[in-house]
């Protein structure tokens, strides 16, 4: 016959000697009692049994857990009013034996200090394997930054130079208008080839448009290939192999989404006339949707800078910068003489650039003549946009670095601004300090603290840089902490990408064509603004960002509890922004893009 059984308080005598261990001695032993008494009888099936078995097991790992940090011996009386069934309804006397030996293990398991072992193996490991090895990361990353760091002020300093001395290519170069001839006509101005490759365009509507034209008497022809063989690159030069090219001394090239204005080669053209040695004139770019959300905003900022500062800089100072692969103008012959149109990387326009440049061409940028074109609103857009360039230009480094050094046809100090400045510094270098020293060393120290990092690696350095970018972007100041924060984000992102393109992993010569918000609306036009199908989670989520979000958090909150230094207050702020990132909260989202 089944005995009812009552309220039942449940006993745990936790004992330590005065060293704080546990003992062994039969006073000091651990032990669970239960008095059965008078209680309303229940029948519960073998789950719920189970059940409150886990529970009484979760009570008594907890009490046992709290009491087990008490350096004194202790005694501890947890009485409860619930019905006992509550926690042992039910439950047969193995089961109990069962969770006696359980918590058993438990004292056991804290008798042999386990906790403490692994803390003191982690000290350890910590200070033999891990403290060197974040030492070496640091010292790396300081000095890459002593080295970002000179190219930047280096930089700085040019383009402001030539900025307040007002050094401007009209200056530098001879420039004088064109003028036409009554008698001539158009035979007084020079043939240029105008190019604008296009992908995944209306081409019906693209056809119609180059007929249209070609029947009110202009020089237009619309050129299909069969196959996508070296993408833009493959495009460009079979565009080049048309016999009407040879009528053409110098070649404009524009992406399908760039406007220039009316008067863009009257402007441009002169440069390359009267200076022989010029083989490409650089416009800069403008952009017509920059205040459609934040990431259009900082990425204005980011290419403001790159043409203000670095463009700039190149071409006051050794007539060299990449070119970017639109709104320019070359000159036929320096093509040829180069090699034509390359696809071994992604970026057949620095690959050009590069290797023009080699033979001893110049370049200059005309920071006036403004081209109006469309930035990436989507994340998923920039992400691949950021990849082909930065991967490209890893894997062109890998390519010419022999060949530039062999070379005869320029100075050694060109050699090294091309090797060092214009591709290890700016290409290799930043993308790799960048993720590395903020993103990971800074957050990981707070777990070592036998490391530590000089303020001025910390705090001099990054300000400096971030000054000088504010500098060139007055009117985006308010937004310098965002920008700082999705570059941060964006380094991870171009650091693997710059390891793809050093060691040629897969996806090397990876294309995909960078869509723009613009083109999905005019594709998709129901479903953008009539339908609004469902958004799928995993077309918005990205795991790597919140995974390594996860990582930033934890830091934060270990240099909030342990460490010494407010780290954690920029910790926290780039824990946020991969977080946002993560879940897709950034850029206009473009559904089934």
């Amino acid at each position: 016959m089944e005995r009812k059984r009552g309220p039942t308080p449940i006993l745990l005598f936790l004992s330590r000697d005065a060293g704080g261990k546990a003992t062994n001695s039969s006073k000091n032993r651990r032990r669970i009692e239960g008095r059965g008494g008078a209680g309303e009888e229940r029948k519960k099936g073998m789950e719920a049994s189970a059940m409150r078995a886990a529970l009484f097991i979760v009570l008594a790992t907890a009490a046992v857990t709290a009491t087990a940090s008490s350096e004194a011996d202790t005694v501890l009386l947890l009485s409860t009013s619930l019905d006992a069934d509550f926690f042992l309804g039910n439950v047969s006397w193995s089961a109990r034996v069962s969770i006696s030996r359980g918590l058993d293990f438990f004292f056991r398991w804290e008798e042999g200090d386990f906790l403490d072992r692994v803390v003191v193996g982690w000290r350890v490991a910590r200070k033999m394997a891990v403290a060197p090895l974040l030492r070496a990361a640091v010292v790396l990353c300081l000095a890459m930054s002593v080295m970002l760091l000179v190219e930047v002020v280096s930089m700085a300093v040019c383009s402001l130079a030539v900025k307040l001395l007002r050094r401007r290519p009209e200056k530098r170069y001879k420039w004088e208008p064109i003028k036409g001839d009554l008698e001539s006509g158009n035979l007084a101005y020079p043939m240029v080839l105008v190019q604008i490759p296009m992908y995944n365009e209306k081409e019906d509507l693209v056809e119609l448009e180059c007929k249209f034209w070609a029947s009110k008497g202009m020089n237009i022809y619309y050129e299909v290939r069969g196959n996508r063989k070296g993408y833009k690159a493959g495009a460009l030069k079979e565009g080049m192999e048309h016999s009407y090219v040879q009528q053409c001394d110098f070649v404009a090239i524009f992406d399908s989404d760039f406007q220039p204005e009316s008067d863009f080669l009257m402007r441009a053209i002169p440069f390359l006339v009267y200076n022989p040695k010029i083989a490409l004139v650089q416009a800069r770019w403008d952009f017509v949707n920059s205040t459609e959300c934040l990431m259009t905003r900082i990425q204005k900022m980011t290419l403001d800078y790159h043409f203000k500062v670095e463009q700039e800089a190149g071409s006051s100072t050794f007539a060299f910068f990449g070119f970017n692969g639109t709104a320019g103008v070359w000159r036929k012959s320096a093509i040829d003489e180069a090699g034509g149109w390359k696809d071994r990387t992604t970026v057949e326009d620095m690959d050009l650039a590069v290797r023009a440049s080699l033979k001893g061409w110049k370049f200059v940028y005309v920071g006036d003549i403004k081209v109006r074109s469309e930035l990436p609103s989507s994340f998923k857009a920039y992400r691949h946009q950021q990849h082909r360039w930065t991967c490209g230009a890893a894997n062109l480094f890998r390519k010419v670095a022999i060949e530039t050094v062999m070379t005869k046809e320029v100075s050694l100090w060109k050699k090294f601004h091309v090797l060092y400045s214009f591709f290890f510094v700016r290409k290799i270098v930043a993308h790799i300090v960048t993720f590395v020293l903020y993103c990971v060393v800074i957050p990981a120290s707070v777990l070592v603290p036998e490391v530590s990092i000089p303020t001025w690696g910390v705090v001099y350095i990054p300000t400096t840089i971030t000054v000088l970018n504010a500098i060139r972007n007055p009117r985006s100041i308010h937004l310098m902490p965002f920008w700082i924060l999705f570059e941060n984000v964006m380094s991870m992102h171009r650091m693997k990408a710059t390891m793809v393109g050093l060691f040629e992993a897969g996806g090397v010569n990876e294309w995909v064509v960078t869509e723009k918000l613009g083109d999905a609306l005019k594709g998709k036009p129901e479903t953008q603004i009539l339908e609004k199908p469902p958004i799928r989670l995993k077309d918005r989520i990205t795991f790597s960002e919140i995974g390594f979000a996860v990582f930033l958090f934890f830091c934060a909150c270990c240099d909030v509890a342990f460490g010494e230094n407010y780290y954690y207050v920029y910790i926290y702020l780039q824990a946020l922004a991969f977080l946002v990132v993560g879940f897709g909260y950034v850029g206009s989202f473009i559904p089934n893009s």
